[in-house]
């Protein structure tokens, strides 16, 4: 996986669920993130992240992502800044 750090705007509404995995709960957060070039990209989040995302982000506002670039081409957040 690939490091990044990317800025821009939230375009599609926060999409959060709960996913059972080996007898675990665990909350995940998706949304659709438009870079400042121009570039659609999908987020993902996981746990604390995720609800950190859910209570303080909505559409349309600017963010800036600490991440990595997983094998879907998805960025997965370890760090968010709002």
């Amino acid at each position: 996986m690939n490091l990044c750090f990317v800025m821009g705007k939230i375009i599609s509404d926060i999409n959060y669920k709960f996913v059972i995995n080996d007898k675990k709960i665990k909350s995940v957060v998706i949304f659709e993130f438009k870079l400042k070039s121009g570039t659609k990209i999908s987020v993902i989040g996981h746990n604390e992240i995720a609800d950190i995302c859910y209570s303080k982000i909505r559409k349309n506002d600017n963010i800036y992502i600490y991440g990595l670039i997983n094998s879907n081409g998805q960025i997965e957040i370890r760090e968010i800044y709002f």
